[in-house]
């Protein structure tokens, strides 16, 4: 597993700053006070009129699948029981860290989201799931709760808990089950937790990102929220930029900034030509292709893509595409919870036509094979692993078509001759041991 890292690097301010206010004046989180004076302070008097405010507002999740936050808490609040909310802060995702530089600057403006999303939906008991391994993000996290349960401001039970670090373990589902007693493993569905989740209770399951939007909305309303962004994706969003960029970081823009501009903020260098955009269920592209859309889900829809967890990855000139994207593919396959056939002997089967294709030591045919291996697997696994897996490797095959055909030809990468590559590859962390899922 990645070790965490004793700063999380932070773009420079943009034009609009609403999460991050205050970030760039000091490298230790807001204490309590200090919170208050850069956010405001959260009024508690919140009932479920919070919702409609929340729906007005247009909301979507922040952590990957884009759903209307408004609709999500709706459905909690309207079921059968007393609710439970859960925040998502798991960010297993490699190439994200949004949310973790989000708890290590702002854990309070989290703790206020889930305290007011707790009251909007009825509930009385809050959990926080966190990846083991990331010290300084567990103790700032736990600092902020035991300075909130000592000033008394909340009226949630917030627990903190640390789960096993797997791609699959920040599934909504896999936090359901672990904090039911069982491994941190994607369930089927239905049922969704909305309809049935902790204790059998109808829980609200939200990424920290979109619950610190969430405590915003809550102190300035919908109006405010939509100051910001496109009337179809509202708001401003959290983005990780890395590769070849001069300032890699983590960047506030406004939903729907194109993504041209975003890499021009990150100062993307000269000569790149591609990137994965969504993290490692995403997509790769020539960055001509996509440079003047939107970053939002409707906006590189022409494209194939989505912004998934808000990630940007720039890869450097002259390095093999087809050999980053393997390396993901062999992580993605490593990680699954072998619960299906396509996870258990799908993911492995292509995570190696793509490795031999990547080295340009093709045994047979991989293209062909990879083509009906990915129509075999799509849409049949138990959970959206196999999915997102194959989705970001047919996407590379399709940004990096001619080095594709070269490489099964048993030739070098056609965009990479003569040129020296700059070193810079996607995080691929060490995994835990197998079986360790609780």
């Amino acid at each position: 597993m990645r070790e965490a890292r004793a700063e999380y690097d932070l773009g420079e301010p943009g034009p609009l700053a609403r999460l991050t206010v205050g970030w760039h004046h000091g490298t230790r989180p807001a204490s309590l006070r200090e919170h208050a004076r850069r956010y405001g302070p959260l009024d508690h008097a919140i009932g479920r009129h919070l919702i409609k405010e929340v729906a007005a507002s247009g909301l979507t999740g922040r952590g990957g699948a884009g759903f209307p936050t408004g609709t999500k808490m709706g459905a909690v609040a309207g079921g059968r029981g007393p609710a439970i909310v859960v925040a998502n802060g798991m960010e297993s995702e490699p190439a994200s860290e949004k949310d973790q530089a989000l708890l290590t600057r702002a854990p309070h403006l989290v703790m206020d989201g889930i305290a007011a999303a707790a009251a909007a939906v009825g509930a009385m008991e809050a959990h926080l799931c966190l990846s083991q391994g990331r010290e300084r993000l567990t103790d700032s996290v736990l600092a902020a709760a035991a300075e909130r349960e000592q000033s008394g401001v909340d009226r949630v039970w917030l627990q903190v808990h640390l789960l096993p670090h797997h791609y699959v373990s920040s599934e909504e589902t896999a936090l359901v089950r672990w904090l039911n007693g069982g491994e941190a493993k994607p369930l089927t569905t239905p049922p969704r937790p909305y309809e049935r989740g902790v204790g059998r209770r109808p829980t609200l399951v939200d990424n920290v990102e979109t619950l610190a939007h969430l405590a915003l909305i809550t102190r300035h309303g919908a109006d405010w929220f939509r100051q910001a962004g496109s009337a179809e994706t509202p708001g401003t969003m959290l983005v990780t930029v890395t590769g070849a960029v001069d300032r890699a970081g983590v960047y506030e823009v406004e939903a729907g900034t194109r993504i041209g501009d975003i890499l021009r903020l990150a100062g993307a260098a000269a000569g790149t030509e591609s990137l994965l955009a969504g993290g490692y269920f995403g997509t790769w592209h020539q960055i001509s292709e996509v440079t003047g859309m939107p970053f939002t889900k409707d906006g590189m829809r022409p494209a194939g893509g989505a912004p998934g967890a808000g990630v940007l990855f720039v890869l450097p000139p002259g390095s093999c595409g087809l050999r980053e994207a393997a390396r993901v593919l062999r992580y993605l396959a490593d990680q699954g919870a072998r619960q299906c056939g396509p996870c258990l002997f799908g993911l492995p089967a292509i995570a190696e036509d793509l490795a031999q294709l990547a080295a340009s030591r093709p045994d047979g045919a991989p293209l062909d094979r990879l083509e009906r291996r990915f129509r075999q697997i799509s849409g049949r696994g138990a959970c959206r692993h196999p999915d997102g897996a194959v989705r970001m490797a047919a996407s590379a095959l399709t940004a990096f078509a001619a080095d594709a055909h070269a490489h099964a030809r048993r030739l070098p990468c056609l965009a990479g001759r003569g040129r020296s590559p700059r070193a810079a590859e996607l995080p691929v962390p060490r995994p835990f041991a197998e079986g360790e899922w609780r």
